[in-house]
């Protein structure tokens, strides 16, 4: 009986931890097309465990392997990831016109890091190529990809202060970095309260370079929570 108990205490003080969010992306989703020179969209569902950790999030396009992630610019900084949000922006012009494009989502609180799907930039036209590759380097999963740029490389915005870590890299479905996996779908925006959020990306620097790599390995992101999930063990331990 006096198990029984310690057990639910534990489960009552580790409930947090496996309620934790982050922010979820939700468009682009698979097979979304944007010709160049239109707006370009995105949506996210907010952070419901913290107030603060997603508080000042940005937004890369980015291009590149699961693996071997490439900055191109920086959309959007100063954002509130802890509430549904939607961000617009002109589409730019890119190179070349193909579905190998995607968002990462970051904040400087947190070492996780979250993508959207590959999406396709078209031509102002909508004309657009194949990827360049049909599968992943490493695993061979089929999610085709290929490394793009900007046709005006002098307006893209350097990578923004995010937290440490090397998180995994896109894939099929719009992932986090410590691994989950949530189809984003359109489906997923029925219920979704989008606010706008008020502030916009910095003005494009000539200065910034394009093409900065990122690491694509694994982490997991330790952050204030992670104190709760030592003293469930501890306190369990003790009353067991």
């Amino acid at each position: 009986m006096f198990a029984a108990h310690a057990f639910t205490a534990f489960l009552a003080l580790a409930a947090p931890l496996l309620a934790r969010g982050d922010v979820t992306p939700s468009e682009p989703g698979p097979g979304d097309i944007f010709n160049a020179g239109s707006t370009c969209h995105i949506v996210w569902q907010g952070d419901t465990e913290s107030d603060t950790i997603w508080k000042d999030m940005a937004i890369q396009l980015m291009t590149g392997s699961n693996l071997g992630m490439v900055h191109i610019t920086t959309v959007a900084t100063n954002q509130d990831g802890t509430v549904d949000g939607r961000f617009e922006y002109p589409c730019p012009e890119v190179d070349p016109y193909s579905a190998i494009y995607f968002y990462q989502f970051s904040s400087p609180q947190t070492a996780v890091k979250t993508w959207t799907t590959r999406f396709t930039i078209a031509s102002p036209t909508g004309a657009t190529t194949p990827p360049a590759n049909a599968t992943q380097p490493g695993s061979n999963d089929p999610i085709p990809w290929g490394i793009g740029n900007l046709v005006d490389p002098s307006t893209a915005v350097a990578a923004p202060v995010s937290g440490t870590g090397t998180p995994a890299g896109p894939g099929s479905a719009s992932s986090t970095g410590t691994g989950a996996a949530t189809p984003a779908t359109s489906a997923s925006l029925a219920t979704t309260r989008v606010t706008t959020s008020s502030s916009t990306s910095s003005t494009a620097s000539s200065t910034a370079t394009a093409g900065t790599s990122t690491d694509g390995a694994l982490s997991i992101a330790a952050d204030a929570r992670v104190w709760m999930s030592a003293a469930a063990i501890v306190f369990a331990g003790l009353v067991w």
